[in-house]
């Protein structure tokens, strides 16, 4: 009888050590496809696709825009808007333009003011962000294409020239920047916008055949969130 009751009390026991023993085999150890740590990797890293960044930039062309009109033309700031769709943690893909109008007086060769105009521009981009997206600070850089809406051009010309325009400007654009992450939704922004601008000059509505190198850069700070 001993034997028999003993029997059973061993089997219940083996049973017991059994899973215990069979997770710290080595045989067990079951490889996960190339690539497949990697894709989790990216499914669980920021779980976001969405940015939206509100700010302010400083939009500065650059001198002597106009040839034979201007000899500077001053730059001027705007309330900015970006939205951006993050394909992963890395690439994404940005909406950016101007919610108003950037003002700028414009002078002549002696320096004296001859008159003002406004531009606002919008641009579509792809970007690269460096690093991890939970770094504190994660640099990125983009290049797309702009295009730059003038209105409003108010320039003292001789009577016998007319009213002098600029035509909605169109080129490449290059963006250098940063973001500060703050936490795992908010963040800040600073960068920076090169905008290859050439622009038909008209004179009474008509192409004068010269054109206007704006070529403008801008400086620009924002808050942003994820979502």
């Amino acid at each position: 009888m001993r034997s028999i009751t003993t029997l059973p009390l061993s089997l219940l026991i083996s049973a017991a050590l059994a899973p215990a023993a069979f997770a710290q085999s080595p045989s067990t150890t079951v490889e996960r496809p190339a690539g497949t740590d990697a894709v989790a990797a990216n499914e669980t890293a920021s779980g976001k696709h969405f940015a939206v960044v509100g700010g302010i930039a400083l939009l500065q062309p650059k001198n002597d825009a106009v040839k034979g009109v201007s000899q500077k033309t001053d730059g001027g700031s705007a309330p900015t808007i970006s939205l951006s769709y993050y394909v992963n943690d890395n690439w994404a893909v940005e909406l950016w333009g101007a919610a108003d109008k950037f003002d700028h007086t414009v002078k002549g060769p002696a320096g004296t003011r001859i008159g003002t105009l406004q531009q606002q521009p919008i641009a579509l981009s792809g970007q690269y962000h460096f690093g991890q997206a939970d770094n504190v600070f994660r640099p990125f850089v983009g290049v797309g294409y702009f295009e730059s809406n003038y209105s409003n051009e108010k320039l003292a010309v001789p009577a016998a020239v007319g009213h002098v325009g600029l035509e909605t400007a169109k080129g490449a654009m290059g963006t250098v920047g940063v973001d500060m992450n703050i936490n795992s939704t908010w963040f800040a922004r600073a960068d920076a916008r090169y905008l290859n601008a050439r622009s038909k000059v008209t004179e009474s509505g008509v192409d004068s055949g010269r054109k206007a190198k704006m070529d403008p850069w801008t400086v620009g700070f924002g808050i942003g969130a994820r979502f």
